[in-house]
């Protein structure tokens, strides 16, 4: 009777482990799926959208100051060539890789993805890019922004439209298409990565 006494007492402890082990096992794993969810729906609010369409237009009139800035330093024989390093400092994402630049006055080397070339289209005198004979010297008095429409989808936002551009010196306004896609640097900083920019089809007459 000893004998199936313990032997009993055995089996009900064999079984009281095994239960626990199934029980936490099967709670671990109802836990899990919840776990992952949270995880998940923490990946999603970071990639949810972190632009707003007034950051974009506040960094369009940044821009549009920054490129009057430079012509009116060049007229007022400043040093319009640290003006214009500060401004693609500050306003373009080189600082973060390559940055797609296409001007609007350029037919030869017309893309660009340095810093280099991009600075050279502002101002010109670079041998490397004889074409440039420097948009922003021209000089423009203000810049306005017409935006078609803005997509802004995750870390991106693109701005779409036409641009106009007043003389300094008088005449009428110099209109532009254009496509600015920005993002965002790790200090929250809105930084232009595509500039795309061009002057409107002119079919020829008879056509």
């Amino acid at each position: 009777m000893k004998k199936n006494s313990l032997r009993t007492k055995g089996n009900l402890t064999l079984f009281a482990a095994i239960f626990a082990t199934a029980f936490t096992l099967s709670f671990v794993s109802c836990k899990q799926p919840a776990a992952d969810k949270q995880k998940e729906s923490e990946l999603h609010s970071k990639a949810a959208v972190i632009i707003s369409e007034q950051e974009v237009l506040d960094a369009q009139k940044i821009w549009a100051e920054g490129v009057v800035r430079i012509g009116k330093t060049y007229l007022e024989k400043g040093d319009y060539e640290t003006e214009l390093v500060n401004f693609v400092d500050d306003v373009y994402g080189f600082n973060l890789g390559v940055v797609l630049f296409k001007p609007t006055l350029a037919s030869v080397k017309q893309f660009r993805t340095t810093k280099e070339g991009a600075l050279s289209y502002f101002i010109g005198g670079n041998a490397n890019y004889q074409e440039d004979h420097g948009f922003a010297l021209n000089p423009w008095s203000a810049v306005r922004w017409e935006n078609t429409g803005i997509k802004i989808v995750g870390n991106m936002a693109i701005a779409m439209g036409n641009y106009y551009f007043t003389p300094a010196l008088g005449g009428e306004d110099v209109k532009v298409e254009y496509s600015f896609a920005y993002t965002k640097d790790d200090e929250g900083k809105l930084r232009v990565i595509l500039h795309d920019s061009h002057l409107p089809y002119a079919p020829e007459e008879g056509h």
